[in-house]
């Protein structure tokens, strides 16, 4: 899909997404289609595994987060592979929202994932997406690499 295709299926929809909006949207779509795999750990090894697969990496820390020296190194070699594998990356700054969405989507009662830094976005097996929302944010991604920020920062709306 090109941009101009995009931005005519945006304009027929008569509204354009914030991308915040469109992460809630991809993140409750996957979600229900289990396609999301949660934490630093698992991402990892999904990514070692099957790197093809992901269309999307969420990277989720607040100010406190930012202290970490360890988390830091995990998302310098996420992000490391991510860009040498063409994988969409996203930071989000308000991890407590992204952990809200995860967790409202999650079944009653499952155990909560410990780690919600790292988030990755698969396709279903069973066919691509064709979703506007995820061609959205795709879209974001990459009109903000052509800016040189190869990792956008964005907020998830409040609730």
């Amino acid at each position: 899909m090109t941009l101009e295709e995009l931005a005519g299926e945006q304009q027929a929809m008569g509204r354009m997404e914030t991308p915040g909006s469109a992460l809630e949207e991809v993140l409750s779509k996957a979600l229900t289609q289990r396609s999301v795999t949660v934490g630093v750990y698992e991402a990892a090894k999904l990514l070692n595994v099957d790197p093809d697969n992901v269309v999307l990496c969420l990277l989720a820390a607040d100010d406190e987060d930012d202290r970490d020296v360890a988390l830091q190194i995990h998302f310098t070699l996420i992000q490391a592979f991510c860009c040498e594998n063409d994988i969409n990356i996203l930071r989000v700054s308000n991890p407590g929202r992204l952990a809200e969405l995860l967790l409202l989507g999650a079944s009653g009662g499952a155990e909560q994932p410990p780690d919600l830094h790292c988030v990755l976005v698969t396709n279903p097996h069973a066919s691509q997406w064709k979703d506007p929302a995820l061609s959205q944010l795709i879209c974001f991604c990459q009109e903000s690499r052509y800016k040189d920020q190869w990792v956008p920062v964005i907020n998830l709306p409040e609730r």
